[in-house]
């Protein structure tokens, strides 16, 4: 049984500010071993749940966060960008679970640093008329390739909004959120404990989880943050422009709409 542990940074216990996630300062190298003792407690309790291989999903920023060094041994960890599945890479290597580690509520939501895809860039997402999250897009994508997500950690907001999308997952709040920069934490022993024993009854439930119906074709529309980044994005073909800040596309898979909004993101770049 092989599942793969997607890991994020800003639902991570203890994590609360921005530069808890940014390279380069004291606490993110501190928040970057937080972030693997909860990847590590996550595969040791899908080991323990019946896992016989476990795939390790670098999910923040640069996607090389994690510490070879320390993390779980027993793993294998993919690290590195660019690259087609972005935070799900990896599902298609016959996983037939995803577990969604230390992950954040979607854009404009009161969890702690709440976004989607691009924190800068976009401030909504919205498919087929619903808003929607790294949690909806990214589940949807597993949901592609046959993988349920049955396990997710983070805030309280992010877990109550994985537990609408997926009802069958365990989820494990590590913080209660006062606001984007403000939390009540467990410490990252607690987080850590909690984590291991929820992804181990994860594990064990994993045959039982169902996937539902996908539906296609997608329309995605992308509320800019600005018309200046509404101006470049519009640069791309298949985009089409709604008014000063808004974009819309179709995509007929949840992949291909993936795949454009990372797209856009590293468009993005290009105005910083």
């Amino acid at each position: 049984m092989r599942i793969l542990v997607s890991v994020d940074i800003e639902g991570v216990a203890g994590v609360v500010h921005p530069d808890h996630a940014r390279p380069g300062n004291a606490d993110y190298e501190r928040a970057r071993r937080w972030m693997t003792a909860e990847a590590s407690a996550a595969i040791a309790g899908a080991r323990a749940g019946g896992a016989t291989d476990v795939i390790v999903n670098d999910s923040h920023g640069e996607f090389r966060n994690l510490l070879a060094e320390t993390i779980d041994p027993s793993a294998r960890l993919l690290q590195g960008k660019p690259r087609e599945l972005g935070m799900m890479a990896g599902v298609e290597d016959g996983c037939v679970a995803v577990f969604l580690v230390g992950w954040h509520a979607k854009a404009m939501a009161a969890g702690v640093l709440a976004h989607t895809i691009n924190s800068t860039a976009f401030a909504r997402v919205l498919v087929n008329g619903d808003e929607a999250g790294e949690l909806a897009l990214y589940g949807g994508v597993a949901a592609e390739f046959g993988a349920p997500v049955a396990f997710v950690s983070g805030d309280d907001r992010c877990v109550a909004e994985a537990a609408a999308l997926f009802p069958n997952a365990v989820g494990v709040a590590v913080k209660t959120a006062h606001g984007h920069r403000s939390a009540t934490s467990l410490s990252s022993a607690a987080a850590c404990a909690a984590i291991e024993a929820g992804a181990r009854t994860a594990a064990q439930r994993t045959a039982t989880l169902r996937i539902a119906p996908q539906r296609t074709p997608l329309s995605v529309r992308v509320q800019a943050a600005s018309p200046a980044y509404a101006d470049l994005f519009a640069m791309l073909p298949l985009v089409r422009r709604v008014d000063a800040a808004t974009l819309e596309f179709s995509s007929p898979t949840m992949r291909h709409a993936v795949r454009v909004l990372n797209s856009l993101s590293a468009m993005s770049f290009m105005l910083r």
